[in-house]
């Protein structure tokens, strides 16, 4: 009996959920032993079309299941549950070194799960599949609201759960990019905190006046979530990546206006000008550019711009004065910022241990070995730093299964490749497990639980 007369049973449950949220491929009614690939397709807002492609072997009842059973090659291999998505990369002829970032929160990303005969690694177009499914992930969980901020210069967007309130603030900053990115909290949002996405760089001001935003611009943002009428005033955070790290420190030692309830910081660094403004501590790390790197493949390697990691207490900020929880992220092949040194930094405090090489968590307890942690303890606050390092992930951690992207060019040098660092598995390994833990530490210090359903609004 042909294969296609068998009205092979393909179904991806569930069909509609938040991108962060796990689902299973199940392919039925197949010979035993029949080769088959499962391929993912999805065209992105800028045209562009990504895919990624498994091979299997059903077993002896005739299915496979993607969550349980063995790639034997493709785009990944192994037992990957989400492979199809993390492994997405730009279909063969594309535009080389792109990234895939999703614009408009407001609409799904949408992705056609299809079953091919055989084990097929080209030429898809030229087949017609035995089963196809198209399956939605959203940021925006039904009823997160969306609201453009332009109030006192601001080029924002404040994303509120779905009910009254009052919720928890998070303040919102991505890195050296630029531009108004929105997904991670509209996503933050359709977990019970209701977050402030802020565009630093490239505001309206800044194009307008042409000159760079100052310190009161990040207090004029957090004002927003403490005055507004649906948000906590006394439970806010700020999760800062690359150079919003930077950003994120300063404002939570030394800022009279910011009082944080915790901090995330991910692929970042202290080292900057304390007494610095946003374009002076820019100006000093272009200082530094004859420390630039090239790969064999002529990426730029910013890594080396701060390194070694200065003794100079004016030029990093003092971590010993935080007076709230910190959770910085890190990955150990980062190419572009030193955040693994800086987390190890002897003044900074940090301390981490590795398990069987895997990815492991600690809070910095008692050392008298850095000087910085004895700063800390005097101060009380010791117990304030948790540390989560990652074996060969890169720079971008991004929110789980976002498809690894190891070089790509960036607004501010958009002539050349930066180097991000990290190997495709073990980043996408440590996207899952940061996100996961990352929400934990957020309810724990913004909720006052670690239970996710308690704090955990309506699903998609």
């Amino acid at each position: 009996m042909d294969i296609k007369q068998c009205c092979v049973k393909l179904s991806v449950q569930p069909s509609r959920g938040l991108v962060d949220e796990k689902f299973t491929v199940l392919v039925q009614n197949l010979f035993p032993g029949f080769q088959l690939t499962v391929r993912a397709l999805h065209q992105c807002e800028d045209g562009h079309t990504w895919d990624a492609f498994a091979h299997y072997i059903a077993n002896a009842i005739g299915e496979v299941n993607v969550s349980e059973d063995l790639s034997l090659g493709g785009t990944y291999s192994g037992v990957e549950p989400m492979g199809l998505l993390w492994s997405l990369r730009p279909v063969p002829g594309s535009k080389p070194w792109l990234r895939l970032r999703k614009m408009n929160v407001q609409t799904p990303m949408e992705f056609t799960i299809s079953v091919y005969q055989g084990h097929l690694t080209e030429g898809f177009m030229d087949q017609v599949p035995l089963a196809s499914v198209v399956v939605e992930r959203w940021y925006m969980a039904p009823g997160v609201r969306r609201i453009p901020i332009t109030e006192d210069g601001l080029t924002a967007t404040l994303f509120l759960p779905p009910g009254p309130g009052p919720f928890p603030g998070l303040l919102d900053l991505w890195g050296g990019g630029g531009k108004l990115v929105e997904y991670r909290a509209a996503l933050l949002a359709s977990h019970g905190i209701a977050s402030l996405a802020l565009d630093y760089l490239t505001p309206k001001v800044t194009i307008e006046t042409g000159k760079m935003v100052d310190n009161e611009y990040f207090e004029k943002a957090y004002r927003v979530l403490e005055q507004h009428p649906q948000i906590l005033g006394s439970r806010i955070a700020m999760l800062g990546l690359s150079l919003g790290t930077s950003i994120t420190l300063k404002m939570a030692v030394y800022s009279k206006v910011i009082k944080l309830r915790c901090a995330v910081c991910i692929s970042g660094s202290h080292v900057q000008r304390v007494d610095g403004s946003l374009r002076q501590n820019l100006s000093y790390f272009d200082k530094n550019s004859a420390k630039i790197r090239f790969d064999k493949d002529n990426n730029v390697i910013l890594r080396d711009m701060t390194l070694p990691i200065t003794t100079n207490p004016s030029l990093k900020v003092d971590v010993g004065r935080l007076q709230c929880p910190l959770l910085l992220v890190v990955g150990e092949d980062d190419q572009d910022t030193p955040a693994y040194e800086a987390a190890m930094d002897p003044d900074s405090g940090a301390s981490m241990y590795k398990e069987d090489g895997k990815m492991a968590v600690i809070s910095v307890v008692d050392s008298s070995a850095h000087k910085m942690r004895e700063m800390m303890e005097r101060a009380g606050n010791s117990h304030l730093l948790t540390v989560l390092s990652y074996p060969k992930a890169g720079h971008l951690i991004e929110p789980p299964f976002t498809p690894f992207i190891r070089a790509s060019p960036i607004r501010s040098i958009s002539t050349v490749l930066v180097l991000w660092g990290g190997e495709t598995v073990a980043h996408s390994r440590a996207q899952e497990d940061a996100w996961r833990k990352t929400l934990v530490f957020l309810r724990k210090n913004l909720y006052g639980c670690t239970n996710p359903d308690a704090a955990m609004l309506s699903r998609l």
